[in-house]
């Protein structure tokens, strides 16, 4: 796959079923929501359906895991991304099927549907797996489960787990429309369907309605921001069940409007690989050698239309600079600024385009400051406020996209020379953290910033939009 993703119009389409919410994990604060089941409406028959958006690659992620009280035992059974990024089906000392293909686009939604019937005489028919709407292929492992084989998923006083396998295989990403059905091995088709205009796989309503859960299915929406397993929880079960999970270390900081019908830009992992990329793929830390300066490009570019981000930038560094980058290299050498399609804005108030300082906006920036970007691609303008205040109502001229490297411009945040350290937190319309005031959408009711996305003056206001794939369709 490429190393940048440039999301055309039609990427998204009106679904008529508008996922509101998802649930954000991060490994390094050992996230997590956990459920004891009761006794299974059946322990041979069960589908899992679950829509995710990957952000760590290359380490094995959890994703969903049943076992007795996290121990190793016969009956532990877990659903995972391994190391080489294939998806596993595994129990106790037994794999019963690993992916031959390998998820690894970060900018993606994927929707897995696993149906189980140990009951059935033909072993390859005992699981079935669907990646948006589609049959997957995959090898065995050791062997599928024996016919009327009872598994641990749903076995009561197991412990089920989203963001943890009980031990160390911790979660990072997003999860949205998490659904359990104990007692019916069901078709994709249950969830989801092909738009018949584009061809895209997308979310059904009504699932609540339409759905026989059993014993130990649940629904999770993600709709509640409490941390209590109760209906008003994070973990609250809306299938009417109210099998809730219980909330460890999540946030209403953690229920994100990046959905499967609504995708927003995140720091980009594939490109330069100094330094770490938490929660979310929201934060950025540098970590840069004697060659190289850690930098990150958003993983969705633009060519028109009026883009804001807000940057924070939560260091001591005096070395950051932000701005907006067209380049795609995964190594870069110089800073932010040096390139004729680069511009970069310093942390002492000068923006550097053409690897020349081409003037002082204004006063410095530094840390917890939010720098907010205005890139206006309908007339070639650049501008920056810092905590909410316009740096110039003028802007910055910039090159018309279709004239730079690639086409397309990415917000990018970066550090001056190849030993600073910085720590940068994007917000898309995403935030990572919670806001001090009261969350700001765009016109088309989208994002949440901590400052207006539109700039204000003697003319007419100029309207500027969250990053996301729904504003995209109507302005990219």
């Amino acid at each position: 796959m490429t190393a940048q993703t440039i999301l055309p119009a039609n990427s998204v389409v009106d679904s008529g079923y508008n996922v509101e919410n998802s649930l954000r994990f991060n490994s390094g604060s050992s996230d997590e929501l956990t459920r004891t089941f009761v006794t299974a409406t059946s322990r041979k028959i069960f589908t899992l359906s679950f829509w995710l958006k990957r952000t760590v690659l290359g380490a094995a992620m959890s994703t969903f895991f049943g076992d007795t009280a996290g121990s190793n035992n016969a009956d532990q059974n877990a659903f995972y991304f391994n190391a080489n990024n294939a998806f596993v089906f595994g129990g106790w000392n037994n794999n019963f099927f690993t992916t031959t293909r390998l998820f690894r686009d970060t900018n993606a939604w994927y929707h897995f549907v696993i149906a189980v019937d140990t009951t059935q005489g033909t072993a390859s028919n005992r699981i079935k797996l669907y990646v948006n709407g589609t049959a997957q292929s995959y090898t065995s492992g050791n062997g599928f489960p024996a016919e009327d084989a009872d598994l641990g998923i749903t076995k009561s006083g197991n412990h089920s787990w989203f963001g943890n396998d009980g031990q160390s295989g911790r979660s990072n990403g997003y999860l949205a429309e998490a659904v359990l059905i104990d007692g019916t091995a069901l078709a994709p088709t249950s969830f989801g369907e092909f738009d018949e205009d584009s061809g895209i796989w997308k979310p059904k309503d009504d699932l609540a309605d339409d759905l026989t859960f059993g014993n130990n299915g649940f629904y999770l929406q993600f709709k509640q921001s409490g941390t209590s397993q109760n209906s008003s929880g994070l973990g609250a079960d809306t299938s009417g069940e109210d099998h809730h999970f219980a909330v460890a270390n999540l946030t209403a900081v953690d229920q994100s409007t990046d959905t499967c019908t609504n995708n927003f830009a995140t720091w980009n992992p594939l490109i330069n690989s100094n330094g770490a990329i938490t929660e979310g793929n929201l934060k950025y830390t540098t970590s840069n050698g004697s060659s190289n300066y850690g930098y990150r490009n958003t993983t969705i570019g633009v060519n028109k239309g009026k883009w804001y981000v807000e940057i924070k930038y939560t260091s001591s560094s005096v070395q950051a600079m932000v701005g907006i980058r067209s380049r795609l290299a995964t190594a870069v050498v110089h800073y932010l600024g040096y390139y004729a399609d680069d511009y970069g804005f310093y942390i002492d108030g000068s923006i550097f385009q053409a690897n020349t300082d081409r003037g002082d906006l204004g006063a410095s920036w530094g840390n917890d400051d939010i720098v907010g970007i205005y890139l206006d691609l309908d007339n070639n303008k650049l501008y920056f406020s810092k905590n909410g205040t316009l740096y110039t109502a003028t802007g910055y001229d910039i090159t018309a996209a279709a004239s730079t490297t690639t086409g397309n411009y990415f917000f990018s945040a970066t550090e001056w020379n190849s030993s600073g350290n910085g720590a940068f937190e994007l917000n898309a319309g995403n935030p990572v953290s919670a806001l001090a005031n009261a969350a700001i959408t765009d016109d088309n009711g989208y994002g949440a910033f901590e400052y207006s996305p539109n700039i204000t003056g003697d003319s007419a206001a100029k309207k500027f939009y969250a990053l996301n794939t729904k504003n995209l369709a109507e302005f990219g």
